[in-house]
């Protein structure tokens, strides 16, 4: 864990590295983690409103100042008085003081000083400061302690990160409440057919199952960003599906590349399967295994495609069943995608 930094009585204060803002308020928008699946918005411009409190142009941070969507997504957490909760950007600790006043105890991971200080001094001398453990630093590189609940209001630029960084997290947690930007969300939604079917929607289908809970108007926050914004609920599987998401990635990292084109031609796109050639020649020294060459590699690859029925298949039609089936098949030959 982070060491501390602070023996002050108010909460506890400790560092984490420093890395891209992470406040219970909203960077305007910057692509995503997964922009090449479709998970992207173009950057808006900056806001003419300035918040009179903090300097947030320096972050482009928007902190949410409706009450009323606040407790919203705290009830929607249906929070108990024995949870831990964990609390992605905090910022002034609008979400925060409503979390306090249900769960046991909130750990929050703040990036920007400013914002854990205000914090601070708003449970100072309550009795929700014995409930609080403040961490500043980036998310995305903090080790997280247990918690039952997380709860985020979070900024567009770590959106990917932050989901694929709870789902690998163990033990598994019972749920997360999320804000996100509006298309990023709806495209954790989206159903195998849908015009937002992509491979985000498939990598986090695969070990969670996601509800939408309530949209959020840009005027919830000072200054108002640019886009819309919606609040998901993220309930892991338990237990999670014994597929290696480096293998299950790879494979819709190829197939939605082109997502309606067929798998055949996403397969021979370039680079594909010297790739998976490599892949293969690997596993098999590794396993004492004798190589067949006696068929190109080619012509295996597009066997197991037509074997499997997929070949003619387009990634825009195929639901998370599909993509194990075929992820299945190249397995038995001895094709790996990590």
């Amino acid at each position: 864990m982070p060491r501390a930094v602070s023996a002050r009585p108010s909460g506890s204060v400790r560092s984490a590295p420093y890395g891209p803002t992470a406040g219970n308020v909203r960077p305007g928008s910057s692509k995503d983690a997964f922009s090449s699946s479709g998970a992207s918005s173009s950057a808006p411009a900056p806001s003419t409103t300035k918040n009179p409190i903090f300097n947030t142009d320096r972050f482009g941070q928007h902190i949410l100042k409706n009450p009323l969507v606040a407790q919203g997504i705290v009830d929607k957490a249906a929070l108990k008085s024995t949870d831990l909760v964990l609390e992605v950007g905090p910022g002034t600790g609008n979400l925060t003081v409503r979390i306090l006043e249900v769960a046991k105890k909130t750990t929050v991971v703040e990036m920007d000083p400013r914002m854990a200080a205000e914090l601070t001094k708003r449970v100072q001398g309550k009795p929700a400061q014995r409930k609080l453990d403040i961490m500043i630093g980036d998310f995305c590189k903090t080790e997280l302690p247990y918690f039952d609940v997380c709860i985020s209001n979070t900024p567009y630029q770590i959106s990917s990160p932050l989901v694929f960084k709870l789902l690998s997290h163990r033990p598994l947690f019972r749920c997360a409440i999320l804000m996100f930007q509006r298309e990023f969300a709806l495209r954790l939604l989206a159903r195998p057919g849908s015009p937002l079917w992509c491979r985000l929607s498939a990598n986090v289908q695969l070990y969670a199952k996601v509800d939408h809970v309530m949209k959020v108007s840009r005027n919830s926050f000072r200054p108002p960003p640019q886009v819309e914004s919606s609040v998901v609920r993220i309930c892991p599987i338990n237990p999670p599906p014994a597929i290696r998401f480096e293998e299950f990635d790879g494979l819709a990292r190829i197939v939605f590349t082109r997502r309606n084109k067929t798998v055949r031609s996403c397969f021979q796109a370039s680079g594909v399967l010297p790739m998976l050639e490599s892949n293969w020649k690997t596993l098999h020294a590794e396993k004492e295994v004798p190589l067949d060459t006696s068929v190109p590699f080619a012509s295996k690859v597009d066997a197991i495609l037509t074997g499997t029925g997929y070949s003619d298949q387009r990634a825009a039609q195929m639901d998370i069943t599909d993509l194990l089936e075929l992820l299945s098949a190249f397995h038995d030959a001895l094709i790996h995608f990590s």
